[in-house]
């Protein structure tokens, strides 16, 4: 099998990545239809930013406590548990959209009971790939497991653009679509149900007892690699990977199109983000200073894609946006499980989701609010150049960390990476 698939030999992973590719075609149509949505029923960029926020705010808030239930109790039953709560708001929201009842607060709450039940899901979905195919065969899950959600977006937004278009391009028509996400997720439960128990590889369960949060964050503070990368997903999440805000702005504001234009943005996005992660897939150690050097090509990349003059053109950049975007998100991913104690696996996961999700409650109605000011290219233009100088100034301030440690900080990407191989190498003897 080829180096790149080379997880897929392992029958528990080809199941769930089954289930999981369905569920995320779905995922795709539902962002696709909820941004239409609630654009529909507002026409304003603000309502769109609050209405992002909302969804990923949970994961802002309950992460920590997310990644505590991700590490105490057996993964496959939390991800049971998650899928019936996300399937749950998005058949409510499908219903009142379908039936015209739709308002935007309804919007607005209905997004928010769906981020929580993300924020529960993701740390344990992360944290399970490693019982699926132990720490060999993990960075190649992790670029696979981006490659599925990517070639997803090929098909989600598309489909959802041109399903929208066919029904009217009104409300009820992104009803019928949010339905079709509220089925697919009977695709996981039912891999969920058909993994073989006797090939998991499940990780220690963390003891019971009070400051097991506060243990995460020391852990991840003794880390100086992980506060880096932690630093640069910050950035990045916060104010640049707004997409489904910054496209739709773009798209009706700026180059007056409609759903079936809109939707095709994000497949094409999806061409250089499949590119990047199948890359990913390939490689067996990331590095921190892929993180870093991945992180800033984004920022620039994406200034120049709010420059573009023309729909065309400005689809002509979007996927090398992706592709940095999502080499930047799995090599900062396998990185941090790969180098992380299996007993804090779960927590270190949530706080990764915590700043890289979490962090979009906050950049959202910002940049939405600049949208709305000052035009849509400077949701872009100004996303970007607040990402560059956050990088920036953490790569400076990690400089700073290891000088104060007496390590050398020239090159600074080495001393880094350097750092992460002693830590897995430390590890990996714990783990033995």
């Amino acid at each position: 099998m080829s180096p790149t698939f080379r997880a897929l030999r392992i029958r528990n992973y080809r199941v769930y990545a089954a289930g999981a590719l369905v569920s995320n075609v779905g995922t795709w149509m539902q962002r696709v239809a909820q941004d239409w949505l609630i654009l529909q029923l507002t026409g304003s960029g603000t309502a769109l930013g609050i209405t992002t926020g909302l969804q990923f705010l949970p994961a802002l808030l309950l992460s920590p406590l997310a990644g505590v239930v991700a590490d105490r109790f057996p993964k496959r039953q939390v991800l049971r548990l998650t899928q019936v709560a996300m399937a749950v708001p998005a058949l409510v929201l499908g219903v009142l959209a379908v039936t015209g009842s739709a308002q935007p607060w309804h919007v607005y709450v209905i997004a928010f009971v769906f981020g929580v039940g993300t924020a529960f899901d993701a740390p344990a979905r992360q944290s399970f790939v490693v019982e699926m195919v132990g720490r060999d065969d993990l960075a190649n899950a992790v670029g696979l497991n981006s490659a599925s959600f990517n070639s997803a977006r090929l098909v989600g937004p598309a489909l959802a653009g041109v399903l929208i278009a066919a029904g009217g391009s009104g409300v009820a028509a992104t009803g019928w679509v949010i339905l079709a996400n509220a089925l697919s997720y009977l695709a996981v439960l039912g891999s969920l149900q058909m993994l073989d128990p006797d090939h998991l590889h499940p990780a220690p369960v963390a003891p019971r007892g009070r400051g097991a949060v506060r243990a995460g964050a020391r852990y991840v503070r003794s880390r100086p690699d992980l506060v880096l990368i932690l630093a640069t997903v910050f950035f990045v999440g916060t104010f640049g990977m707004n997409f489904q805000m910054t496209s739709a702005l773009m798209a009706t504001d700026v180059f007056d199109k409609g759903a079936g234009e809109y939707g095709l943005l994000g497949s094409v996005m999806a061409i250089g983000s499949l590119g990047g992660a199948l890359l990913a897939a390939r490689r067996e150690r990331p590095r921190v200073r892929l993180v870093v050097l991945a992180g800033l090509v984004f920022s620039v990349v994406e200034v120049a894609a709010g420059l573009m003059p023309t729909y065309a053109s400005y689809a002509v950049v979007l996927p090398l946006l992706g592709l940095t975007a999502l080499t930047m998100v799995t090599a900062a991913n396998a990185t941090i499980q790969l180098t992380t104690e299996p007993a804090m696996r779960g927590r270190v996961a949530a706080l990764y989701l915590m700043i890289f999700m979490g962090g979009t409650p906050l950049g959202s109605p910002l940049i939405g609010w600049v949208g709305e000011t000052f035009g849509a290219r400077w949701t872009l233009i100004g996303g970007g150049l607040m990402t560059a100088a956050g990088i920036t100034v953490s790569v400076v301030l990690a400089a700073r960390g290891l000088r104060a440690r007496h390590q050398p900080v020239l090159p600074l990407a080495r001393d880094v990476l350097h750092l992460r191989r002693q830590q897995a190498s430390e590890d990996v003897d714990l783990a033995s």
